[in-house]
């Protein structure tokens, strides 16, 4: 016999389309985060995040409790980077999260300066 009733769909499910996730937000031009980009939840959000879709949730109870890079986030929650830039801007331009961007690379080194740390280290440890 066929049984004619459906199992419901989850919204977390695989099949839901990564459309429906983001809400059908495309990533504005002014939140092209980098990979590197690091997210934190703003204090005391925690009652706002209730009203949130659970993917969104789930991003804000992972950079509640510090800093994460975007990379970070798109890996633990195993979402596309793409839809957790669109996710992060979202939250972001709501007020519950903070992005900073990454911390530059130093532009140059005082190879003296290294040398004579390195120098020092060696006499301190004995080696």
């Amino acid at each position: 016999m066929h049984d004619d009733q459906e199992t419901p769909l989850e919204l977390t499910s695989e099949l839901v389309p990564l459309f429906v996730i983001a809400k059908g937000r495309a990533l504005p031009a002014d939140h092209e985060y980098s990979r590197t980009a690091l997210v934190t939840a703003q204090e005391g959000m925690s009652a706002a995040a209730r009203t949130l879709t659970p993917e969104a949730r789930e991003v804000m109870d992972l950079v509640s409790d510090g800093l994460l890079s975007v990379a970070e986030v798109a890996g633990r929650t195993q979402l596309p980077l793409g839809i957790v830039r669109i996710l992060i801007a979202h939250l972001a331009e709501v007020g519950l999260v903070f992005v900073r961007p990454p911390t530059p690379r130093a532009v140059s080194h005082d190879r003296a300066l290294l040398q004579a740390v390195v120098d020092g280290l060696q006499k301190t440890l004995g080696a």
